[in-house]
């Protein structure tokens, strides 16, 4: 297992377009701008057999300082669910060949 860097998949994805880096790049960051944006606003993102992206809300609550074992107060905020597509279910669990 590795990781894949942004730089790695502009890369990837000129070269098998054939399209220079740049236009790759742009594409990829308004991508990522966009769906940034529309989860920022509270919706939900639905790429069809690839996955869904929504947020959550995560309560208020009590936790623990590992070092002063103190109680702490951590407040309440807004998280990010992915749930796979169907294909991505499929290719990870090898029913799928993977190119």
């Amino acid at each position: 297992m590795s990781t894949i860097t942004k730089k790695e998949l502009v890369d990837r994805i000129a070269s098998n377009n054939n399209i220079n880096r740049t236009t790759a790049k742009t594409v990829i960051q308004c991508f990522l701008d966009e769906v940034t944006s529309e989860l920022a606003k509270g919706n939900r993102i639905e790429i069809r057999d690839f996955g869904v992206f929504e947020t959550r809300e995560r309560a208020a609550r009590m936790a623990q300082n590992p070092k002063t074992l103190e109680p702490v107060e951590v407040s309440a905020k807004r998280t990010v669910k992915f749930k796979m597509g169907r294909v991505m279910k499929e290719k990870l669990n090898g029913k799928i060949a993977q190119p």
